[in-house]
């Protein structure tokens, strides 16, 4: 008799259903038992691929950063880095809104009980920052942006931007301040403030509108 066939994509499934449980369910919907019946697999086979409840959560943090770090790296470079940082942000919320849940789990909004980050779980959220780094940095090399800590830019950047998305998976973000509306009007704010010209800014930001991913 030939061993039973594993599915390549069952850990995938798993994390995936798991996520969705958390998010729309809270920790209490969250056992082996009706992840299984969810994905339509045994108990057993969430143990086989991830041991228990936390690597489980570990694996959809890592999962929630790699998929965000592919969809940032797919924005690429252009000959404007302004309009590089802003579509870098298109980038970040379109991830956000296609794997809600997910990002939800990724910044602990979705904790199990006894379950907590470790620093080299965040640290893979940490790295999806080097992209947008890369961008303050050309955007100062080109003059667009004064001296300045690339780094603390970024994070500047970034701690508005979450704060944006996570009013906007909220619903909360209503016409006619609607999402759209709030991110260009924050992030050509914090452009100004990085030291860009205005109207080179609002060339920028219109440009990245364009180039969305």
């Amino acid at each position: 008799m030939s061993p039973r066939r594993v599915d390549p994509n069952l850990s995938a499934q798993l994390i995936d259903a798991a996520a969705k449980l958390l998010s729309e369910e809270g920790p209490a919907a969250l056992s082996t038992r009706k992840l299984a019946a969810i994905v339509g697999t045994s108990t057993m086979a969430v143990y086989t691929h991830f041991g228990g409840m936390d690597d489980l959560v570990r694996a959809m943090v890592r999962e929630g950063f790699m998929l965000l770090s592919s969809r940032l790296g797919a924005v690429g470079e252009s000959d404007d880095p302004v309009a590089d940082v802003v579509a870098l942000g298109w980038a970040y919320r379109a991830n956000a809104r296609e794997h809600w849940h997910l990002y939800n789990v990724m910044f602990g909004g979705s904790s199990l009980s006894g379950f907590s980050l470790t620093d080299a779980d965040r640290q893979h959220g940490r790295y999806t920052l080097d992209v947008l780094v890369g961008a303050v940095k050309r955007c100062v090399a080109a003059d667009r942006f004064r001296p300045s800590d690339p780094e603390l830019v970024a994070h500047q950047l970034w701690i508005a931007l979450h704060g944006l998305v996570t009013l906007d998976l909220g619903g909360y973000l209503i016409e006619p301040n609607t999402a759209d509306v709030c991110f260009e009007a924050q992030v050509c704010g914090m452009i100004l403030g990085a030291g860009d010209d205005p109207q080179r800014a609002l060339e920028s930001v219109a440009r990245a509108a364009r180039r969305r991913v």
